[in-house]
């Protein structure tokens, strides 16, 4: 059975970073691609990045390239979302997803995706 689980999320002050972990099971990780997204409530879940299987590349929304970064560690079976210069837009519970394919995790249409975790950004 395949688990994703999103691990990191805190409350933080504008301008601050933080890391988000999504470490995997039940599944050959390295043969996954791995994304990020965000939903606030109400609103649609938005694409944040995405990585391919090596970690070799990495695609992000224009809402958040040169402040959020995907990497992925595929020994450990995780992949991480690094972001700074944190806005209170930014507020929202953050998901990873995963898939063989790329397209399909960058259209949010990925068969896995864990809980979530709630990341707080205060003014």
């Amino acid at each position: 059975q395949v688990h994703l689980g999103e691990s990191g999320g805190k409350l933080v002050q504008a301008g601050g970073s933080l890391r988000l972990a999504c470490a995997a099971s039940g599944l050959s990780f390295k043969e996954y691609v791995m994304g990020w997204f965000r939903q606030v409530p109400g609103k649609e879940r938005e694409y944040l990045a995405v990585i391919s299987r090596s970690g070799d590349h990495t695609y992000y929304a224009d809402s958040v390239k040169g402040r959020f970064t995907i990497s992925r560690d595929n020994a450990m079976n995780t992949a991480y979302l690094e972001m700074s210069s944190l806005k209170p837009e930014d507020t929202a519970v953050y998901y990873c997803t995963a898939d063989p394919y790329l397209s399909t995790v960058a259209a949010g249409k990925a068969p896995y995706w864990g809980q979530g975790t709630q990341v707080t950004v205060s003014s």
